[in-house]
């Protein structure tokens, strides 16, 4: 039996876009998620219509937003924040790649303002080396089971 280093089918597979880097589990609820949007407004109407990049930018947000507040899942779906974000830009990215979107926001600000904003809170890390430890959900935990 003749044995070869390498299956030639790997040295041109690996060379294609890796879908093994791709957490299922995560892409599982993003289905569920699409779902919802495709029972509620019809399967892949966005790519017959178009998105405004505004709304779906605002869902994004208002999602991440719930999460970091700390509430995790949609009481309207039962499916987590996150997820959710991230089917809302799905579904922008897919408007946006096959250029069926609206682009309303707003007109663009200077290059260079999020390093700007980035140098200015260091100098204020820089300023403020041992703050105090921050209040989280977790150190509020922490203190629950201590008392």
């Amino acid at each position: 039996m003749i044995k070869k280093d390498s299956n030639p089918k790997d040295a041109l597979g690996t060379k294609k876009v890796p879908m093994s880097v791709i957490p299922g589990p995560v892409m599982m609820e993003v289905g569920n998620a699409l779902l919802e949007g495709a029972l509620k407004y019809g399967r892949h109407n966005y790519r017959e219509i178009g998105v405004k990049a505004s709304v779906y930018f605002d869902a994004t947000m208002r999602h991440m937003w719930q999460f970091w507040e700390g509430q995790d899942i949609d009481p309207d779906s039962g499916i987590h924040h996150v997820t959710k974000a991230i089917a809302s830009l799905c579904v922008l990215r897919d408007s946006m790649m096959r250029g069926n979107w609206s682009d309303d926001r707003p007109p663009k600000s200077e290059d260079g303002w999020v390093a700007d904003m980035n140098c200015k809170s260091a100098r204020l890390v820089n300023k403020y080396p041992d703050p105090p430890a921050p209040v989280t959900q977790l150190s509020q935990k922490q203190s629950d089971n201590h008392s």
